[in-house]
């Protein structure tokens, strides 16, 4: 009779140490994908907030200028993030070429030092070479995941 309680104490521990070290894997593993979530969605959240819009017309002569080979495109924030008043945040394509030059974004709001929700800022883009005339262009900003492509015809000189 001892021995029947013995083998059933024997097999009860053993059952809760099994128990434990499962219990001990899934809250590590759950731990993990909590951290994992919290790291993804401050990416997302900012992804998210950040929204803006070109608003350059883009049959205006005012987009390329021929003589100091310069695109300026007018970008307003739309979103609840404020954007980079540096542009560190900007990717900028011409003709799907990535421009490597840093663009600094000049704010055009009188009343503004940074670039807010609201504000227009002005991205004066320069193009080696210049843009062939008769031709039309393509002038893509991306912004913390957000992209907006401005397409313009440059007349023929």
């Amino acid at each position: 009779m001892s021995s029947e309680s013995i083998s059933s104490l024997i097999l009860f521990i053993a059952a809760m140490l099994v128990a434990a070290a499962v219990a001990g894997t899934l809250v590590t593993t759950v731990t993990d994908v909590s951290g994992s979530i919290d790291t993804h969605s401050d990416g997302v959240k900012e992804q998210i907030d950040t929204d803006f819009e070109i608003i350059s017309d883009p049959g205006s002569d005012a987009v390329y200028d021929d003589s100091s080979e310069t695109v300026s495109v007018l970008v307003k924030n739309t979103g609840s993030t404020t954007l980079a008043s540096d542009g560190s945040d900007l990717d900028l394509l011409v003709n799907g070429e990535y421009v490597t030059d840093q663009v600094r974004p000049e704010i055009l709001d009188d009343d503004a030092t940074s670039w807010r929700r609201g504000v227009v800022a002005e991205l004066e883009i320069e193009v080696e070479n210049g843009l062939a005339s008769g031709e039309e262009h393509r002038v893509t900003v991306t912004v913390n995941g957000q992209t907006e492509t401005l397409e313009f015809y440059v007349p023929q000189s």
